[in-house]
């Protein structure tokens, strides 16, 4: 590295060395005539000792060296590999700016602050090597042109000393202020890197324990080299500690990622687990068993429900597969030729197919089956979704009923009895008086009972005044005595206040005709998040839930609600009614 006030650093090329021998031969070779250009070079200043600058450029080339072509090793067809020996291969350029030779030297300065920008790329294109999103490309982009544009004008521009050949212009002061903006424009560029970083580990999935690792060590790298570039931009004290700190951190980057493989290779050993628990019989927790075994606790498992019916996780929800989306990663699994399941999961994965191939080979069966229970799950949604609507249609019209009664015969009922309240007034016959006034009582008898149906078709109470005065109502219309506990209870939808009206004068209707019972009690509460409604009586019981239209309707009624209604009557122990209906929330 360079031992000016600047200490600048260094970047790439893109090769595709042929075999692993000879990547290894270049870079043991580089790092040889990088440490043999630092030992002998002369008119050097001698900022810290020459063996730690060998130690250090060491450092930060050999692991991206050997980082590298185990990943190329590991997954040729990813371009993370390449990119890490391309970083490794080229930080030993840079030390050319310290030969006496003059093309030699004009390399080295033209590579001086190109492995920032090499780095920004290394860390923001994992896992695979390519760069997801314009903010990512962008940010490499302008990274690659201030390092290379901005340093040949400044070195045109007479910078640096006079080995180069690229010296043209003598204006060492516009050189320097060049200079500046470019160390200042890739140390903010740096710091964007982070918060993209950042951002991406935020808005998706956690990721695995070593992918976070990892993650962190990269930006701990991009953080530590925008200190070394404003501290090289300010003169700031303690620049050497600032360099040989960041180096190390950077240094440490390839070596998270070869933690990160080995991660990945013990994570197979998981599938030997996943294969036993298996052939011990269907698993209940089919989708925690797969997330174990590829160590992803952000796993989703959907299954392919045939007949157009479309993706759908382990309750039966509709689930839509990310397409395009660098956050998550899919795998499809298919037998005989047709879609199964879907494996959607964290984009650290996708350079682990094997693993994932192998988890999902292990588990075809298991999935098969939990593709079963998912459909059947979903039909069942669809059923229970039909019968609330089937519900809701009856519960429409019933008030549409309500409605025509009330606005129609109800209403002529009464002109009629106003009309005949007015006849009864004009006549003088005793005889016609009294048969008038029989008439009316007859019409009013009749719009008494037309109103009963009325509230039976449907209660207009409820709808207008809530359940608790719809009970109260209830309760002073029933001959027997009976106790009303309904206090506190706040206004719930409709539906569900509909639903234990019903319930209640359901009970009650039951208990009037066939219980023989003297009392009766109501308990109508929200415990939590569901509504409880308790009727009891003292009559003879024997009430048969499933036996007759009443009790079945209710429970139907309750059970569309994803409600839950049971029934206890022993033979002369009276009846005691419970339904329980979830309330939504809010």
């Amino acid at each position: 590295m360079v031992p000016h006030r600047h200490g600048r650093l260094i970047a790439p090329g893109r090769g595709t060395p042929p075999t692993t021998a000879l990547l290894w031969a270049i870079g043991l070779a580089a790092a040889a005539g990088s440490a043999g250009t630092v030992l002998l070079a002369s008119g050097n200043p001698e900022l810290y000792q020459r063996e730690l600058r060998v130690v250090l450029l060491s450092w930060i080339t050999i692991p991206f060296i050997g980082a590298g072509m185990i990943a190329w090793r590991h997954r040729p067809d990813s371009r993370f590999g390449p990119l890490l020996i391309a970083a490794g291969l080229v930080t030993p350029a840079s030390t050319l700016q310290w030969a006496d030779q003059r093309l030699l030297h004009t390399v080295g300065q033209l590579c001086d602050l190109l492995l920032p920008a090499l780095w920004l790329h290394v860390f923001l294109a994992y896992p695979t090597g390519r760069l997801h999103g314009r903010l990512r490309r962008s940010l490499v982009a302008a990274g690659y042109a201030v390092a290379l544009v901005l340093q040949v004008l400044i070195l045109v521009l007479g910078g640096f000393d006079e080995r180069h050949l690229l010296g043209v212009l003598d204006q060492p002061e516009l050189a320097e202020l060049l200079q500046n903006v470019q160390l200042l424009g890739l140390s903010a560029l740096a710091l964007v890197g982070v918060a993209a970083l950042w951002l991406q580990r935020r808005s998706g999935p956690a990721p695995r324990p070593a992918v976070a690792l990892l993650v962190d060590s990269f930006g701990a790298a991009l953080i530590m080299v925008a200190a070394l570039l404003t501290a090289g931009t300010f003169q700031l004290p303690g620049f050497e500690i600032i360099r040989l700190v960041t180096f190390g951190v950077v240094g440490l980057a390839p070596l998270a990622f070869l933690f990160g493989l080995l991660d990945a290779r013990l994570a197979r050993s998981a599938v030997g687990e996943l294969v036993v628990r298996l052939s011990a019989g269907p698993p209940a927790d089919l989708r925690d068993l797969i997330a174990r075994a590829l160590r992803d606790d952000s796993l989703t498992v959907a299954y392919w429900l045939p007949g157009d019916r479309g993706w759908a996780d382990g309750h039966g929800d509709p689930v839509t597969l990310p397409s395009g989306d660098a956050s998550r990663a899919v795998t499809v699994l298919e037998q005989r030729g047709d879609p199964l399941a879907a494996l959607i999961y964290h984009p650290s994965l996708r350079d682990e197919p094997e693993l994932v191939a192998a988890v999902g080979a292990a588990a075809a069966i298991a999935l098969e089956n939990g593709r079963l229970q998912a459909e059947l799950r979903a039909r069942l949604r669809d059923l229970r979704g039909s019968r609330s609507r089937l519900i809701d249609a009856a519960q429409d019209e019933r008030r549409r009923l309500e409605r025509d009664l009330h606005d129609g015969a109800q209403q002529r009922l009464v002109a009629l009895s106003l009309d005949l309240s007015l006849l009864q007034g004009e006549l003088t016959d005793p005889d016609a008086r009294r048969r008038v006034e029989q008439a009316r009582r007859e019409v009013t008898v009749s719009m008494e009972e037309l109103r009963g149906i009325a509230r039976g078709i449907h209660p207009a109470v409820v709808s207008s005044h809530g359940l608790s005065v719809a009970l109260e109502s209830v309760a002073a219309r029933t001959s027997m005595p009976l106790r009303l506990q309904v206090g506190g209870v706040p206004r719930l939808p409709e539906n569900i206040e509909v639903a234990a009206y019903y319930v209640v004068c359901e009970s009650l209707a039951n208990t009037g005709k066939h219980a023989h019972a003297t009392t009766a009690s109501i308990e109508v509460r929200v415990a939590g998040d569901t509504l409880v409604v308790v009727v009891t009586d003292d009559g003879v019981g024997g009430a048969d839930a499933g036996g007759g239209t009443g009790l079945r309707g209710l429970a139907d009624r309750v059970e569309a609600l994803d409600g839950r209604l049971r029934v206890w009557s022993p033979s002369g122990g009276g009846t005691r009614v419970r339904a329980e209906i979830p309330v939504p929330p809010g």
